[in-house]
């Protein structure tokens, strides 16, 4: 039998054209992603393969920025940290939360938006402080930059590591001590308990990188990771250390949040928010 299309069913089409292509979003593909967003409801937790391989987004580029929002840069190409600290205003007082696990949080903005330092910023200063990429442990004897060995401590955790080994340059380790640290300190300081950070993913060599590329296409071949000057910290995981486990991850996340943005402020760091393997993308900058 055929078909017979009248005006009036062709714009049902249309309108059901136009309808479906919003069906089912989620927040990876540009739907609303209420845990990015201070001091709202909390929303339920979006389902997320946190496996230990760190997903990074695809390589953004100088053309990712508008003429007008494009950072300024220091000598040796590197955003500086007086660009760092006009981007990043102060942030708000802290807030009191209810109860059931609630801590006061400082209001910084929504987190997708606060830390989306670009690929390409972070490798002007990954190339400058790190060493040069290695084909395997063996090579790094032939680095002049010393690598020092990041391992679980009272003050983070380091994952199973299945696309990357556990050294940083000193810097790198500094900073990664000073975040797990102070989170700890400013949880404790606001009723949260004791927990620590878990690290997902640090150096990586080109070999990792292409494994890591085999399972997810959104890995970025130009990894900082290379240079031993980048970890990832997960925002989904937090262990708890004194038995106490009833704060709010949510919370935890966003003092997370406001840990590197002080010190991001303080341009010691860059970072990175990333949805799709939630995690803090974190590069050293000094």
């Amino acid at each position: 039998m055929s078909r017979i299309h009248t005006p009036f069913t062709a714009l049902l089409l249309s309108a059901a054209l136009w309808i479906l292509p919003g069906c089912g979003r989620s927040a990876s593909d540009g739907a609303p992603y209420a845990e990015t967003i201070f001091w709202e409801e909390d929303s339920a937790w979006g389902d997320y393969a946190d496996d230990g391989v760190v997903e990074e987004e695809a390589i953004e580029t100088i053309e990712d920025y508008p003429a007008s929002d494009s950072p300024s840069t220091d000598s040796s190409g590197a955003v500086s940290a007086d660009t760092v600290r006009q981007l990043s205003p102060e942030p708000g007082p802290l807030k009191r939360r209810g109860g059931n696990g609630r801590i006061p949080l400082r209001q910084i903005g929504p987190l997708r938006e606060v830390f989306n330092d670009s690929n390409h910023f972070q490798l002007e200063h990954a190339r400058r402080l790190g060493i040069t990429p290695i084909s395997d442990l063996a090579s790094y004897y032939r680095n002049s930059r010393p690598l020092v060995k990041v391992e679980t401590n009272p003050h983070y955790r380091v994952d199973e590591l299945k696309h990357s080994y556990p050294y940083l340059v000193p810097e790198a380790a500094k900073l990664l001590d000073d975040i797990g640290r102070t989170f700890q300190d400013s949880l404790y300081a606001r009723g949260g308990g004791r927990y620590r950070v878990i690290v997902t993913s640090v150096l990586r060599t080109p070999n990792t990188v292409r494994r890591l590329r085999r399972v997810n296409v959104n890995a970025t071949k130009e990894s900082t990771h290379q240079y031993a000057t980048t970890f990832d910290i997960t925002y989904t995981r937090f262990e708890p250390l004194d038995g106490h486990d009833n704060t709010s991850y949510e919370d935890m996340k966003n003092l997370l949040g406001e840990v590197l943005y002080d010190l991001r402020r303080q341009g010691r760091c860059m970072v990175k928010f990333e949805r799709k393997t939630p995690c803090f993308h974190i590069t050293v900058a000094e």
